[in-house]
This record gives structure tokens, sequence and C-alpha cells, in this order.
């Protein structure tokens, strides 16, 4: 994280870093896996914490978590919303650290139900909400359910993944034919409450051994070019 922000800094960028390790990460699906107590995902955090220190960074705080609640027990739904909250909390202090906590994307939770959620996971210490994180839901969608989200949170800002949402969602989260690559990520949104269009899934990585895809992460040569040629521009 250090050599990370070190580099992004002398080239006057900013780095987008993905926290991705809270225990039972993914509910058991293709990215499953995860810290195996929340003792060791507090250090986790903390060292990403300590790798940013006082430099420029933004952080996407743990994909689908709070999404996926449901598939836990009530224990183990308290646990993860306590250790994002922790994980909010100790990144924010980084005075230069822009922190987002997940919260889907528009056609998976209703908005009310992952206000509750944002809340209970400590939005209020954030800079604001991700949404559509490695998800193809288009940006006119996400715009729609992000304002509607946002009102009820305080009007936090948000921003979008369009790394892969080109062409919109077709339903299929898993390597779906035919998708597109969404527009260049940029901060000039046109929309007051969206801080940015970020490509936080990197395009070309595979979602899981869907569609003919190999494993979760892994580079897919042809399905990047094909999101490539989709978007034709």
């Amino acid at each position: 994280v250090a050599g990370l922000v070190n580099e992004a800094a002398a080239a006057d960028e900013v780095p987008v870093i993905v926290a991705y390790d809270i225990p039972g990460i993914d509910c058991g699906g293709y990215s499953a896996g995860g810290a195996s107590s929340g003792t060791l995902y507090r250090a986790w955090v903390d060292q990403i914490a300590r790798g940013i220190g006082r430099n420029k960074a933004i952080v996407i705080v743990e994909p689908d978590a709070l999404a996926e609640l449901d598939c836990f027990s009530q224990a183990d739904q308290t646990s993860s919303v306590e250790l994002l909250r922790w994980a909010v909390t100790r990144l924010k202090e980084g005075s230069a650290t822009a922190v987002y906590l997940d919260a889907g994307n528009a056609e998976w939770e209703p908005a009310d139900t992952m206000a509750s959620r944002l809340e209970a996971a400590g939005i209020g210490l954030a800079d604001g909400f991700s949404l559509n994180v490695s998800n193809f839901v288009s940006t006119s969608l996400s715009l729609t359910y992000g304002n509607k989200l946002a009102a009820l949170v305080g009007n936090k800002h948000y921003v979008i993944d369009t790394s892969r949402n080109g062409v919109g969602s077709d339903g299929n989260w898993c390597n779906p034919l035919g998708m597109a690559l969404g527009q260049p990520p940029t901060t000039t949104t046109g929309h007051p409450l969206t801080d940015a269009y970020l490509w936080i899934k990197t395009p070309g990585e595979s979602d899981g051994p869907c569609n003919g895809g190999p494993d979760a992460g892994v580079w897919w040569s042809e399905y990047a070019l094909n999101l490539a040629i989709n978007a034709g521009y």
C-alpha cells in the first residue's frame, strides 16, 4: 500500500484501493475467504491505514458486505457491521483518505434497507458510499438509486463503478456475455452527489468459473477484448 500511494503521489495521481477481506467474504461464493477472525481483520485494515498515512487515496470498503448480510446468522451480521464501522473509523484517521462504504447495486437491496445498514456500519463517518462494484448495472439506474439512497443517509456522496456497465445489466453477475466498458474514470460527473465514476473492478478480470471464464480475479484476455470492442470508443 505504501508503495502504491507513494508512486501515485509522485505521478500526481490518486490511487483507488479496495479493502476486501472481511470474515465470511462473498458468502462462500467464488471469492470466498477473508480474514479468519475479527482480530486479524482489524490488524489487516490497520496495515492499510498505516500504508496510506497522510497520502491521498480512495478506499472502497468491503464490496457486497452489507448487501450480503442476509446470508449470515444474526450474531455474524452484528459482528460484520461492527467490523465495517471500525474499518471506516480507522481509515478516516488518514487526513487525505476518502472512504466509501459499499452499498451493493441498484438491483440488489431496496434503498431503505440499505440505508439502515449503512447507518449501522458508520456511513456518517465516511465520505460516502460506493455502487455497482464488479457489476453491470447502468449508470442511469445507479444514479437514480444513488440519489434515493443518499437522501436517506444525510445526502452523503457516492461513487459508481462504470468499468463494465456500458450496455447495462442483463441480470447475470458472473461473466455475462455482450457486456461493454462503461464511461472512463472521471470526477466530472455532472451530478452534485456523484463524486466520481471509477473503474473499481479491473475490466478483464474474471468473476469466476462461469460462462467459460477462469477462477475469480484471474485475467481473461478474450473477455477484456470483447468489453473494449463492444464499448465502441
